[in-house]
């Protein structure tokens, strides 16, 4: 079975950085689009970032562009997000998804993503 597991999540200072990484077992970041997303209490989950493994295309949200970056590691079949000058309004639960459909109008839509791990928190105060 698939597993996909997200870590780095911590409570950080407006101004700091993050890096979370997402590993993958029984699965390979192989030719696959891997995305980011958060959801924040009371709100819906959105796309953050996604990486399309084959060729390292990028696509971000405009809230996160120039601070965040999505990366691959395929010797440590994991893809990582870099988050830098971390907002109060970054604060969510982040996660990664695989096999989504990476594109311009699309690397957004969570429900193109086949898998899911479970999570991990970002707190940034003030």
């Amino acid at each position: 079975q698939v597993q996909l597991v997200e870590s780095g999540g911590d409570s950080v200072q407006a101004g700091g950085s993050l890096r979370l990484s997402c590993a993958a077992s029984r699965y390979t970041y192989s030719s696959v689009c891997v995305g980011w997303f958060r959801q924040a209490p009371g709100k819906e989950r959105e796309g953050v970032a996604s990486i399309y493994t084959a060729g390292a295309y990028t696509y971000y949200a405009d809230s996160v562009k120039d601070r965040f970056t999505v990366s691959q590691d395929n010797a440590k079949n994991t893809v990582y997000l870099q988050m830098n000058s971390l907002k109060p309004e970054d604060t969510a639960m982040y996660y990664c998804a695989a096999e989504g459909v990476c594109g311009s109008r699309s690397w957004y839509n969570q429900y193109m993503y086949k898998y899911w791990g479970q999570g991990t928190q970002v707190t940034v105060s003030s």
